[in-house]
């Protein structure tokens, strides 16, 4: 083990002792409104919520409980009560159609859904719809509303956890690090969705080695702008503050009107992002400028920002271009990294003691943005591509792999998947990358695109990432996206979507002339 606590939820109960009055979660609704909860109050809201999944809904160690919602802060508390019980949570992501998270709901075997009052109607049509049109999802027992109005007939969460008593003591077995913490979907665009499953020690072990590597102490906040129901809005800025006994900042959604603003307000070192956000906090930029505004809000300077400390990007693809225009613009440094689902979170990272030379070399030189080098939880290789389990050396491009002690436990009932998955003993991520050695032996990693995306022209394999990468060069290009097409010569051909700056004067003869280039 390389935590030394015995549970996940022995934390928030730890830091209740020790500093009651810190906050630890901040939290922003979508009309700004803002609340805040010290340890000690946190901690007892979670005591009574697990009295309540325990007593009232007769959730037990071992069950699963899917949540319908987003980003409140009941939210964050249910999530620690269930594991507080020895339960794992199985968070819906709501973007995705009613037949899939049918089918996810049914697959995670969850006793009772936990639905935000604005998806109550959705949910019950996915919960009860006719099987014949892939719907229903008959294990479910119980919908709770989470929201502030009580929408009968579903119980309301804070009406029935509201005066409960503050300490929860099961006359079950105790959980363990070995626990299932969160079941979470992989969503492919084809397919049956595969439930990752994560323990609590998965949890804790990836918090503590971003903790480490990102030198996140007591005394910082994080902020998260980015869905709980995804492992990097739980992982990075919701579990790694509080294994350190620091605060967090979490927001209904990432708002560029707002997101300077909160961080100079709250005081936030640290924000977790996807490199969609920098896109829009440049254009946010760009507006503001236009206006003859500050770039960073209305009534917000830089100096205002003194004690942010630089961005983590990851869980998308970071261009190099836009890397570059992201830390010209605003002077930020961003950490960039990788890691799946699969992974817990992230498996590596730029270094933070790189110079401003060696940060930029290693985001512009490559052709790609480098991912970094493996944190303290796991090794990190690159293997042929054909599963053979064969290494490669430096600057060879194959399939990046990880193993450790963040690695999931598996995907729910899927032995085939596992097998194929772990087929040498590594996790096989499915991304192509290579990687290179600096100076202290260090390996920096790269990732150049999905193995099951690249384009087979005639045999030769083109990374979408590559071509994209020479798209955003074009002054006026805003978006520029390869996809492979049917061909008749060469089995599929290079094609690419582009969407122009406002203004721009690019036609396709220009595109094609620089990509020849």
């Amino acid at each position: 083990r390389k935590v030394p606590y015995p549970t996940l939820p022995h934390l928030p109960s730890m830091h209740a002792s020790a500093t009651p009055d810190m906050p630890f979660l901040i939290h922003y609704d979508a009309d700004g409104r803002r609340e805040s909860f010290t340890y000690a109050e946190f901690n007892a809201r979670v005591h009574q919520t697990a009295g309540y999944l325990y007593d009232d809904l007769g959730v037990r160690r071992g069950d699963r409980v899917a949540t319908i919602a987003y980003n409140p802060s009941d939210t964050v508390i249910l999530y620690f009560a269930c594991w507080l019980i020895g339960a794992a949570v199985a968070p819906q992501n709501t973007t995705e159609d009613d037949r899939r998270i049918a089918f996810i709901l049914r697959n995670s075997e969850a006793v009772v859904c936990f639905v935000r009052s604005e998806f109550l109607e959705r949910a019950e049509q996915i919960i009860n719809g006719d099987p014949t049109d892939g719907l229903g999802a008959p294990n479910i027992r119980q919908i709770i509303e989470l929201g502030p109005q009580a929408n009968y007939p579903y119980p309301n969460f804070a009406v029935e956890t509201a005066h409960r008593p503050d300490t929860f003591i099961s006359t079950d077995e105790r959980p363990t690090l070995d626990d299932e913490a969160l079941l979470v979907y992989t969503s492919g665009t084809t397919g049956a969705p595969k439930g990752v499953v994560l323990t609590q020690y998965n949890l804790l072990v990836d918090a503590q080695g971003i903790a480490q590597w990102q030198g996140i102490t007591g005394n910082q906040r994080m902020m998260c702008v980015l869905p709980i129901h995804h492992v990097n809005g739980t992982v990075v800025t919701l579990i790694t503050p509080l294994l350190v006994g620091g605060s967090t900042v979490l927001n209904r959604a990432y708002s560029s009107h707002h997101f300077w603003e909160r961080i100079a307000r709250e005081g936030v070192h640290v924000v977790s992002v996807v490199p969609t956000l920098l896109q829009f906090c440049l254009d946010f930029a760009d507006a503001q400028e236009a206006a003859g505004r500050s770039i960073w809000g209305d009534d917000i300077n830089k100096h205002e920002l003194r004690h942010f400390r630089h961005i983590i990007c990851g869980a998308g693809t970071l261009a190099v271009t836009l890397a570059r225009a992201f830390e010209a613009r605003f002077g930020i440094p961003i950490l960039h990294g990788y890691g799946l689902s699969e992974t817990t979170c992230y498996s590596c990272f730029l270094p933070i003691d790189l110079s401003w030379d060696e940060h930029r070399r290693w985001i512009n030189d490559y052709g790609y943005p480098s991912i970094g080098c493996p944190i303290d939880p796991n090794e990190m290789a690159i293997f042929s591509a054909d599963g053979s389990g064969q290494p490669l050396g430096p600057g060879e491009r194959g399939e990046i792999c990880v193993r450790g002690h963040n690695v999931m436990k598996g995907y729910f009932q899927r032995p085939d998947a596992n097998a194929e998955t772990f087929r040498f003993g590594w996790f096989r991520s499915g991304d192509e990358g290579f990687y290179e050695v600096d100076a202290q032996g260090r390996t920096f990693f790269f990732i150049t695109g999905r193995l099951k995306e690249l384009i087979n022209r005639g045999g030769v394999k083109f990374s979408p990432f590559d071509i994209e990468e020479v798209l955003l060069e074009i002054p006026g290009v805003k978006v520029g996206l390869a996809v492979a097409f049917k061909n008749d010569y060469y089995g599929e051909e290079v094609g690419a979507y582009i969407v122009l700056n406002q203004g721009a004067a690019v036609d396709a003869e220009a595109v094609l002339a620089h990509c020849r280039e």
